[in-house]
């Protein structure tokens, strides 16, 4: 499985660095991801390169105009050859969640476009298809962040990407609860000492340990998440 992502952006510094390190890199040089950053400013055509303006309607901040974004979504698409899933970052999208991360690994292509200011134009949201995403209910300065956010979490997804399948199926979110806590040397640290049951060798006891201590966690940070687990209660 290959995935292709392009990231819109009014600043390439910030994202191509991170498409450099750790399971980014590998996961380009494996064969599995595909990435490409665009700068939005290289889909204007006035002298000033222009991506934003005041809002109709008035109120405070600017918004990003429709033609760039509209023509940097129009340049991917074609030359690739793919029509990709447009996804724009937004504080007033979806809300990112695991079930969502592997519905977005699974598209092939995804066409990231970094919000900025109070927001994009919304007749460039129509027109491109696009679907808004958020990471959190709360304001980040621009779309960068959660762009890497949403990517990252995506290219997780990918058969073989992580190496050791084991790794991603204990992670938090992909049995609908949280992780389990660990543990690794020294066998004590400040004279607190690892839970004896993780150095019995015991697979059985430990798994059982696991399984309680992912509830207690679940429960007392995210109990939210125990109404929609399946199989495990609340």
């Amino acid at each position: 499985m290959n995935l292709r992502i392009d990231i819109i952006t009014l600043f390439p510094s910030l994202v191509e660095g991170h498409f450099q390190t750790a399971i980014m890199e590998r996961s380009r040089k494996r064969g599995f991801l595909s990435m490409k950053v665009h700068n939005l400013r290289s889909f204007t055509l006035d002298r000033y390169r222009t991506v934003d303006d005041y809002p109709f309607g008035g109120g405070p901040g600017m918004v990003l105009k429709p033609e760039p974004v509209f023509r940097a979504v129009r340049f991917i698409r074609g030359y690739t050859g793919s029509q990709g899933r447009v996804v724009i970052t937004s504080a007033q999208g979806k809300l990112l969640k695991q079930s969502l991360v592997e519905d977005l690994a699974h598209s092939g292509h995804l066409i990231l476009v970094c919000g900025r200011y109070q927001g994009i134009d919304e007749r460039v949201i129509d027109m491109c298809d696009a679907e808004e995403i958020s990471i959190g209910d709360y304001v980040l300065s621009g779309g960068e962040l959660p762009a890497l956010v949403i990517a990252e979490s995506v290219v997780r997804c990918i058969p073989g990407v992580l190496g050791d399948e084991e790794s991603a199926r204990i992670d938090s979110f992909q049995r609908g609860i949280l992780g389990f806590p660990q543990y690794t040397r020294p066998r004590e640290f400040r004279e607190k000492a690892v839970p004896e049951v993780l150095l019995s060798g015991h697979e059985a006891r430990i798994k059982e340990w696991r399984e309680q201590q992912a509830l207690e966690k679940t429960r007392s940070n995210r109990p939210d998440l125990l109404h929609v687990a399946k199989g495990f209660p609340e």
